[in-house]
């Protein structure tokens, strides 16, 4: 019988053949409401919810679209640091 009592999403990703170690953090990008709404078909195949984009362990990662949200979400971070930087400074 498979084991299931993981204590951590690490290690139930370790125990994956072909595991690379610290995926889930390569891969852990807040879904914004920009984000999900600007990838919207291409995420339809997915669970999403409170700015989380769940892809099932049984299925190979789609790394492209992971690479075009993550360029998405660099942009949209970088816009905000612009703007508060651009922003009055309070006396």
């Amino acid at each position: 019988m498979a084991k299931t009592d993981f204590k951590s999403v690490d290690e139930y990703i370790a125990s994956q053949p072909g595991a690379v170690p610290g995926a889930e953090e390569a891969i852990s990008h807040p879904a914004t409401d920009r984000v999900i709404a600007a990838f919207r078909d291409d995420l339809a195949p997915y669970k999403v919810n409170k700015g989380t984009i769940r892809f099932p362990l049984s299925e190979s990662v789609p790394v492209k679209l992971i690479e075009r949200i993550a360029k998405f979400r660099a942009k949209e971070v970088a816009e905000r640091e612009k703007a508060k930087a651009a922003a009055p400074k309070k006396p």
